[in-house]
């Protein structure tokens, strides 16, 4: 296990389409281990939107040592068109987006925390964090830029040296359902 005071900040809603889009769901407890063990991650923020009936999942991720950041959601009534049309990470449900908004939040706790850390490993491939990156390596605070996917912005290209797509990592990372032996017969 890598020991380098390294912090994580984690869109938790990019990464988590991402990863979907790449066909797979992320083992939480997986991640964190692989941000533990790969990447000396000894803190992982994970910025989330908050909607009430997660409360268990937060819980969850606070259990696997996630110090998890919530953000009021706001919800944006769309018509189908423009839910066919939507590129961006926004978590729709019944025709409705539900929105955390998490990028100030992530960039302020990264400068909060700043002098605390060695390195920090940005989870998103959001291009809203272009500046955020560009003064970390500035700054020879980046470790690494962890994008979900092929899928991450074009503005991200400058940082290519940086970034570990997770998409790449799909058995280490993958969550897959365990059944008893009984119920496999």
């Amino acid at each position: 296990m890598i020991k380098n005071n390294n912090y994580a900040f984690i869109d938790s809603q990019n990464l988590n389409l991402g990863v979907q889009n790449a066909g797979f769901k992320i083992d939480w407890r997986k991640f964190r281990r692989f941000l533990t063990n790969d990447y000396g991650v000894e803190k992982a923020y994970m910025f989330i939107g908050y909607i009430e009936a997660n409360e268990n999942l937060y819980e969850y991720m606070h259990e696997l040592g996630y110090l998890v950041v919530l953000k009021p959601t706001i919800d944006i009534k769309i018509t189908e068109e423009e839910q066919n049309n939507n590129q961006t990470h926004e978590l729709t449900i019944n025709k409705q987006n539900i929105k955390g908004n998490i990028d100030a939040d992530l960039v302020l706790q990264v400068m909060k925390e700043l002098n605390n850390f060695n390195q920090a490993v940005i989870v998103s491939g959001d291009g809203d964090f272009y500046s955020l990156i560009e003064y970390l390596i500035q700054i020879n605070k980046l470790k690494n830029l962890m994008t979900p996917n092929w899928k991450s912005s074009t503005l991200l290209k400058p940082f290519e040296e940086y970034i570990v797509r997770l998409d790449k990592y799909k058995q280490k990372l993958a969550y897959r359902e365990h059944r008893s032996k009984k119920t496999q017969v």
